[in-house]
């Protein structure tokens, strides 16, 4: 979605909107860490992050490389800086193309500073003098599929402080296709103010988005004022210097100076979104955002999502609208093992439905995260199905944040059934995902609602769990006995069984809108069950890698990965939303707190996951 798009539909609403800039660390770890609080801090509610751009070699790589992850696996709407230092006209067109593979559709065109070896900026093969030449590129080149966004400068650029020139410079930039202006940061309202009346008379219409930089410490804000030259009102420094040694008072005191500063741009009618530069630091922005109350809260709710997951910006999948259940909580592994699917999007699973999934050990997020001691410091060292199985419980409280088949801590729809989950995992049956059933929720319910206004949602009970061998059989038995129940079952390396009436998917979460015919998002069926097999499988194998070879701890997930089998239950009769705990109720695992016996070292390893394409079934129509 465009910037502009995003700014003219916040002021519809009538509320202010916001956005964050991070730029690449310098580290892999640095890089994993940054995805994760992008993830959190798309949660206080901002329209866009951009991602800056480093001029030249591994850190221009990294920009683009950010850009595609933030679009495609995080789903979060991105904007990519890109300078021309260092850039001739084929790596501005190579860093053009993977934005737009991306599915990113915004772009913040600078002209940058020097690089650190030179005391002048200099053009890369004479192409690119100035941003509105690249402004201009990228218009010919694309035409209207990038929202183009330039700089503002409210008190003067490094290396030129005439702002009669500035703004011609400006307007030029606009004329050759820019559509917004970001400033660079400041804290003075007033001279920004001067400053947005003159850019105004100067015929620039488009969006200003000033930049804010929220105060963390005040070595940092000192450093950073000094380093882009700008004014400190005089009261500030009065309120900040006796506390400089405080980073706690420092910041407390910085969030209501910072928030008063956006509210007096806010007050003068012309700017509707502010731009936070971040420095790939939650706590100070959050700070400032609450203390304007802008972070979601029961006053101020997040809008329902468009469906009950995150959608892919990666290109042609926006409007993707169906996925296999069996992905709820690993969200970036299913777009990467279906990234190559040439069908996307196609708005019903059936007729887009592909062999295609994604090899194992190549696809991006599939595989257990974080380091073996990271794990071993997580989740223990268990020695017997008890202890995994209080690991299990430990998450359903929301005492841990992910388990090896979730990424993420259990949603609020869990609540519900909470105490059952509980139950069924201290009894040995182990549950690696779930949903209530839902039965005509409004789409604006808080906890159940997604898609458009005025519309109502529904889902049937669904339970996905991992059943040891001696339960296996009695669980199969009771769910077959009720004739609302299906189920697939399955071992990591034996065949499918199951009871569905077909090979055709099965609808467990549907909508109905005004206008539109019925949405179903996500769906249980035979093909994606056996990708996901596979996965699920390998991340318990990795889990077990966390140990060493022999211990006991290894040897008890080993075993599990090999003996047991992994369940699906879905209650097709959604007015029932109890009807599998009932069917389960009773069932133990005897001699859960036995401790299990290390194997020696050389039968200690895990068999490899098959990483064999599945295969193909026949396309069939949605049941609901």
């Amino acid at each position: 979605m465009h910037i502009r798009d995003m700014i003219i539909e916040a002021d519809k609403d009538g509320k202010p909107s916001f956005s964050f800039e991070y730029f690449p660390p310098k580290t892999a770890q640095g890089v994993q860490n940054l995805y994760e609080r992008m993830e959190r801090m798309h949660l206080f509610g901002p329209k866009f992050i951009d991602i800056t751009w480093g001029a030249g070699g591994h850190v221009a790589e990294l920009t683009a490389e950010m850009v595609t992850q933030a679009q495609t696996y995080f789903g979060l709407e991105t904007c990519m800086h890109l300078t021309c230092t260092d850039m001739g006209e084929e790596a501005v067109n190579d860093a053009l193309r993977r934005a737009y593979k991306a599915g990113c559709t915004n772009i913040l065109a600078l002209r940058g500073d020097p690089p650190r070896d030179q005391e002048t900026w200099e053009a890369t093969d004479g192409n690119f003098c100035y941003a509105r030449d690249l402004v201009r590129h990228i218009r010919k080149t694309y035409g209207d599929h990038f929202d183009i966004g330039v700089a503002g400068y409210p008190e003067g650029s490094d290396d030129n402080k005439d702002e009669d020139k500035l703004l011609d410079h400006l307007k030029e930039k606009v004329d050759a296709g820019a559509s917004f202006i970001v400033t660079q940061m400041f804290y003075d309202v007033e001279n920004f103010l001067r400053w947005l009346k003159r850019v105004r008379e100067r015929g620039i219409a488009v969006p200003v988005l000033p930049g804010i930089m929220p105060i963390a410490t005040y070595a940092s804000f000192m450093r950073r004022v000094n380093h882009m030259g700008c004014k400190i009102p005089k009261h500030w420094e009065a309120v900040l210097e006796p506390v400089k040694n405080n980073d706690d008072a420092v910041r407390e005191i910085g969030k209501t100076l910072v928030a008063q500063l956006c509210r007096d741009i806010l007050a003068d009618g012309d700017v509707k979104h502010l731009h936070f530069y971040t420095m790939n630091l939650a706590q100070a922005t959050r700070m400032v955002l609450d203390e304007l109350d802008w972070l979601p809260s029961a006053d101020r709710p997040r809008p329902p999502p468009a469906l009950p997951w995150k959608q892919s910006l990666g290109l042609g999948r926006r409007e993707e609208a169906v996925r296999p259940i069996f992905w709820r909580n690993r969200g970036k592994s299913y777009v990467s093992r279906t990234a190559d699917w040439d069908e996307f999007p196609n708005g019903r699973w059936g007729d887009s439905r592909s062999p295609a999934f994604g090899d194992l050990g190549s696809a991006y997020g599939v595989g257990l995260p974080g380091t073996n001691a990271q794990n071993r410091a997580k989740w223990g060292e268990p020695k017997s199905i008890a202890d995994v199985a209080s690991i299990f419980v430990r998450y359903l409280k929301g005492e841990i944040s992910s388990l090896p088949w979730s990424e993420s801590p259990l949603t609020g729809e869990a609540t519900q059934i909470q105490k059952d989950l509980i139950e069924l995992n201290q009894h040995g049956l182990l549950t690696i995902n779930s949903q209530p059933a839902v039965d005509s929720a409004p789409s604006s319910d808080p906890v159940h609602g997604w898609g458009p206004p005025n519309g109502y949602v529904y889902q049937k009970a669904y339970l996905e769990l991992l059943v040891p061998p001696v339960l296996y059989a009695e669980v199969i038995a009771r769910v077959q006995a009720h004739p609302h129940l299906t189920y697939h079952a399955v071992t990591w390396k034996g065949k499918l069984e199951t009871n569905a009436p077909g090979d055709g998917p099965n609808a467990v979460t549907w909508g109905v809108f005004p206008g539109k015919e019925i949405v179903q998002p996500t769906i249980v069926e035979n093909i994606s069950f056996l990708a996901w097999k596979d996965e699920a499988f390998q991340l318990g194998a990795d889990w077990s890698r966390c140990f060493e070879a022999g211990s006991p701890s290894r040897t008890l997930i080993r075993k599990m990965m090999d003996e047991w089998h992994i369940v699906t239950i879905v209650n097709n009769d959604f007015h029932q939303p109890r009807t599998i705990f009932e069917v389960l109720s009773g069932l133990r695992l005897p001699d859960i707190d036995k401790e299990v016996e290390p194997e020696p070292v050389e039968a200690a390893a895990a068999p490899a996951a098959s990483t064999k394409p599945v295969k193909e079934a026949q396309a069939a129509p949605i049941t609901a």
